[in-house]
């Protein structure tokens, strides 16, 4: 599964990070993977933990990238974050279902 996203330039997150070279913070980035995993999985499915997560590369707002995600492994995915023309994140999330049951 493959999603395309956009941090919009006036994402509340943006003032102060950092004035004037502004840059989409990580927690930005990985409430839109956790957005992504909730779409596929159902909205049952929530993140619950990072056990790996590697920011290659800034974002800037108003770039467009990709979210990449691997459901192969049982209560976790692979995510990959890429814009065209680079990789800008990638890792493992763990979800579970609303209710506390692995997903």
């Amino acid at each position: 599964m493959s999603d395309w996203q956009t941090v919009p330039p006036d994402h509340p997150a943006l003032p102060g990070h950092f004035p004037g070279n502004p840059i989409v913070p990580g927690v930005v980035l990985l409430n839109y993977v956790c957005a992504a995993v909730k779409r596929e999985a159902g909205e049952n499915a929530r993140c619950s933990g990072f056990p790996s997560v590697k920011f290659l590369a800034p974002l800037l707002p108003g770039v467009p990238f990709s979210i990449e995600l691997d459901f192969s492994a049982e209560n976790r995915v692979r995510f990959v974050c890429k814009t065209e023309d680079r990789t800008i994140a990638q890792g493992t999330l763990q979800i579970e279902t609303a209710a506390g049951a692995a997903q």
